[in-house]
């Protein structure tokens, strides 16, 4: 929809998802997916707490997906799939779905990333720090998705398997998250997405405690890899990967 010096702006891309997910309600359309960056935009989702606000007062638009408070911004390629879901509805397998393909991408980029138990996205871990031992204060109950159309559900077990790195709890150092994920759908029909930082300047996210996590920081590919990686070059990895991950919804096996 707009890269670089044609960049869109956040209330822009928002109207533009409530027409397309308008037209995908009444099957007038096929799924699509909105690929793009934003000037600089903090949104809060509804599970944002007053206190992880910017500090400075800087400005917040509310919106209806899931999660807490992010930044959106140059050098982050932000996906918004508007895809019409399977009968029966399955939220928890859709964002699996989007982890995966961004999980992929990342690994054809050259960064190893997964995904932490209890907490949606797609994370670099942290280096296991030797001889540590677990402090019960820090180990925290998984009881309910932070990321799930924004209702607070009970934890799925899918959420817990062995695709998912246990949550740090004191065991190694700080996990990064390179990519966020927040969703809402409605009429079976998904709308926001996913957030994937590539080349962003990193102290926007100083000012507020991104998606409510404060025992983690957020990392982006180019630190990860020590050279610069723009939102151009990961654009059409990420558009490969997608359009495999979501073609596989086709096929029954891989549908549950």
């Amino acid at each position: 929809m707009g890269i670089g010096e044609e960049s869109v702006p956040y209330e822009v891309a928002w109207a533009e998802q409530q027409r397309l997910h308008a037209l995908r309600v009444a099957d007038e359309i096929p799924d699509t997916v909105l690929l793009l960056e934003h000037p600089p935009v903090y949104t809060a989702g509804r599970r944002t707490n007053p206190e992880d606000y910017p500090l400075d007062g800087t400005p917040v638009v509310p919106v209806n997906r899931g999660g807490e408070i992010t930044w959106h911004g140059p050098g982050q390629l932000v996906g918004y799939p508007i895809v019409k879901l399977p009968d029966p509805m399955d939220v928890v397998a859709y964002v699996r779905r989007l982890e995966e393909a961004l999980i992929r991408s990342c690994t054809e980029i050259g960064v190893g990333t997964t995904r932490v138990e209890g907490r949606s996205g797609v994370w670099v871990l942290g280096q296991d720090i030797p001889d540590a031992v677990v402090d019960p204060s820090q180990v925290v109950e998984i009881g309910k998705l932070t990321l799930r159309m924004g209702l607070p559900l009970g934890i799925d077990p899918r959420l817990a398997g062995p695709e998912y790195a246990a949550s740090n709890a004191g065991q190694r150092g700080d996990d990064r998250k390179l990519a966020a994920i927040g969703v809402r759908v409605a009429r079976g029909v998904t709308m926001h997405g996913f957030a994937l930082n590539c080349d962003p300047d990193m102290t926007w996210f100083d000012r507020i405690v991104p998606c409510g996590i404060r025992d983690a920081g957020v990392g982006s590919l180019t630190s990860e890899l020590g050279r610069a990686f723009p939102v151009g070059a990961a654009l059409p990895v990420v558009e490969r990967h997608l359009s495999e991950v979501f073609a596989e919804l086709a096929e029954p096996a891989l549908a549950r």
